[in-house]
């Protein structure tokens, strides 16, 4: 028997089953929406974890057409359930995809919003033409001609669901395809609180105590918060990650993923596969990333990062770079697979991601960059609930590792002066390494910022660097306690034969009238008095370097004890 195709990039239902591509089953998804009952649901998942292709499927279970699309589901899990299936066909659909309404200013922006609403009314202009009013039909064909004013755009979803239910005698299902595609690329393009309004009032009047309405389903990578874009929308239901409820319906679950692996004659890398794409909590399951599956399988089992490549992670990059110093502590935490305690809060305010750490972790678990364990209520405040946050696997990892190292790629070949210094750092090529770290510190210093007291971002900037490039051979630590203190970075080689290296960093006091060399020095100073090699000696290593880095601006001394 011949293999199936695999829908790489395909996310029409319709298309997927009639052209006999590779499906996974995931039709229960509608019997769980028809049993919830909800009248407005959100889910938000990452990108391309299924979620247009899901509600593709919901479209055409649900759209009334002349042709009869009943056979698209024969065969499927949903097919032994009269129940659900009596609902197959009946309702009029407003469909929605805000996937691509991407522009670099607000105008552009509102051009792609307002040609998407009218082609969606052009889509049922023949249902509409003879159950409208003139100035109804006049208001319809300004909106699909793209000359309606704003305000009336902004009720053109409340509008046409009105239309629909008059002209099929039968309420409406609205379907919005990643209705925060827009709210993204507004957030950084600097037309945040434009787009924001513009959605407000168009989910406001379209959602909110719409009685045309059946149900709504959107989708998203984020749940923008209640109090920013969904206010007073009482009967919205969030349905996340986090959430037992459709846990299943969005990933793949590891049985499906031995499934397509034994269609394809790939079960035998099932260990490593799961190392690489699997690891993302939803609910009480472990799922994997359906793209880099499919990915995966489309090249014969070559595992490397599909999923990471498909976007551009510039926001990340931003976000993590102009963290403060306690965001880079928590980055090397999760760059060295180890988890962090934060509190879970979906409901993402945009802005709060540059000037709360909590809110950008938040940020980067919605969108699949982390994943969680442990999720359970706060017993310091109630209504609260915290989880371990961590890499999911692989892919995820090499993203951090590369983003970290293309910090240092900036002029003057600043990434290769970096390695060449860690390379003489960890040989013990002290002398090397002194002289290539005042080029690389002058290089990046406005990146990491030493500014204040304590050279806190550079330093956490250096070492996650160092954890990039060296972890495969070395140990990086920093900030930990050994002896009577907290030294500041720590090196050790898995090589018995190499030296191990304490870092301490100083920025001169001026308070103090303190010189670099005096600073270098009681940086040594402390290394000693407060014993920072006792880790090391407990581990039975004698083979150390003790280093003193003083700062002041620019310029910076290193020595050597």
């Amino acid at each position: 028997m011949a293999l199936k195709k695999l829908p790489i990039g395909l996310s029409d239902f319709a298309e997927l089953i009639e052209k006999n591509y590779y499906f996974v089953d995931k039709s229960m998804f509608i019997k769980e929406l028809l049993d919830s009952g909800a009248k407005t649901t959100l889910f938000p998942r990452p990108r391309r974890f299924g979620k247009t292709l899901n509600l593709s499927m919901i479209r055409y279970f649900f759209e009334k057409t002349e042709l009869s699309r009943r056979s698209l589901f024969n065969g499927l899990k949903i097919e032994q359930h009269a129940d659900c299936m009596f609902h197959q066909g009946k309702y009029p659909i407003i469909w929605l995809s805000f996937k691509d309404v991407k522009a670099k200013n607000w105008s552009f922006c509102y051009e792609k919003l307002c040609k998407t609403i009218g082609d969606e009314f052009k889509r049922h202009f023949e249902v509409l033409r003879p159950i409208l009013t003139e100035l109804e039909m006049q208001d319809v064909q300004k909106i699909i001609a793209g000359t309606a004013s704003q305000s009336m755009y902004e009720h053109a979803l409340l509008d046409l669901s009105k239309y629909l239910e008059r002209g099929h005698h039968q309420k409406v299902i609205l379907l919005i395809d990643e209705y925060d595609a827009a709210i993204h690329e507004g957030f950084m393009s600097g037309y945040y609180d434009k787009i924001i309004n513009f959605i407000r009032a168009f989910l406001g009047a379209g959602v909110k105590d719409n009685t045309a309405l059946e149900f709504s389903v959107l989708t998203g990578i984020l749940r923008i918060a209640r109090e920013s874009l969904f206010s007073g929308l009482n009967n919205l239901e969030v349905w996340t990650f986090t959430s037992k409820y459709y846990s299943q319906q969005f990933g793949l679950l590891e049985s499906e993923v031995l499934e397509i692996l034994s269609c394809f004659d790939l079960t035998n890398q099932i260990d490593s596969i799961r190392q690489w794409y699997d690891g993302y909590q939803s609910g009480p399951h472990k799922i994997y990333n359906p793209w880099s599956i499919i990915n995966l399988v489309k090249n014969e089992g070559i595992e490397k990062p599909y999923w990471v490549n498909t976007s551009d992670n510039a926001l990340v990059k931003t976000l993590l770079q102009q963290g403060t110093s306690g965001v880079k502590e928590d980055l090397e935490l999760i760059v060295q697979g180890k988890s962090i305690t934060k509190v879970i809060n979906e409901n993402m305010v945009m802005p709060d991601i540059y000037l709360d750490d909590n809110a950008l972790w938040n940020f980067l678990l919605m969108c699949g960059y982390l994943t969680f364990e442990n999720y359970r209520p706060d017993p310091s405040l109630e209504g609260q609930f915290l989880a371990e946050l961590k890499s999911p696997n692989i892919e995820v990892a090499y993203l951090y590792s590369t983003q970290i190292q293309s910090w240092f790629g900036g002029s003057s070949d600043t990434l290769q002066i970096y390695q060449k210094m860690l390379q003489n750092l960890v040989a013990g090529n002290i002398d090397e390494f002194c002289e290539l770290f005042s080029l690389f510190s002058v290089e990046t210093i406005s990146s990491f910022d030493t500014g204040g007291k304590k050279p806190e971002k550079f330093y956490h900037g250096f070492v996650l660097g160092m954890l990039a490039s060296l972890r495969e051979t070395h140990e990086i630590k920093s900030n930990r306690e050994s002896g009577w203190g907290r030294y500041d970075v720590m090196v050790i080689p898995k090589n018995k034969a190499l030296p191990s290296i304490i870092i301490e960093f100083k920025t001169v006091s001026s308070l103090k009238k303190e010189t670099l060399k005096i600073a270098a020095q009681n940086a040594l100073k402390q290394i000693d008095d407060r014993q920072y090699e006792t880790e090391l000696h407990s581990r039975g290593i004698t083979n150390i370097i003790k280093m003193g880095i003083a700062f002041q601006g620019k310029k910076n001394l290193i020595l050597v004890g």
